[in-house]
């Protein structure tokens, strides 16, 4: 499982010419999953995301997390953060996870943030064409994921 967190000030999902979803302050976070990922991996990672603390306080230091600005949410599913770009031009897929089990770990995640936080949670359409926008604020940009457990 990887995340991708960004620290906004707006950010905002388009489908089709329509705006899906839409947060002001808060985190816009892609969501992927790789084949051998489990379900169990998603509460830990939810809940590290949202207490992370990298709001500023009146010091400006980041020492704030989401819950402490009220920040909220927008969780587009992204399998191209798995895209293996090793061998020749074309970025491969193949750890990506199967889509009908990714879309289920997906809908659990928002789920998941949706408990943790209490707030409706921003979302795209799993699979379809989006057009993301979003004020990047710092930039400050997190990686996260899990390591495959063999």
């Amino acid at each position: 499982m990887r995340l991708v967190i960004q620290r906004v000030k707006y950010a905002s999902v388009t489908i089709d010419g329509n705006v899906h979803g839409k947060i002001d302050k808060g985190f816009m976070v892609l969501v992927g999953f790789k084949e051998g990922d489990e379900e169990s991996y998603i509460k830990p990672m939810a809940e590290k995301m949202a207490g992370l603390r990298i709001f500023e306080d009146e010091n400006e230091k980041m020492n704030l997390a989401l819950g402490d600005v009220d920040g909220d949410i927008l969780a587009i599913s992204q399998f191209t953060l798995y895209a293996d770009c090793k061998k020749g031009r074309r970025p491969s897929f193949v750890e990506a996870m199967n889509p009908q089990k990714a879309e289920e770990f997906y809908n659990k995640f928002v789920e998941v943030c949706h408990n943790i936080t209490g707030k409706k949670i921003e979302t795209g359409i799993f699979g379809a064409d989006m057009k993301v926008e979003l004020l990047n604020n710092g930039p400050v940009t997190i990686c996260m994921d899990t390591k495959n457990k063999e």
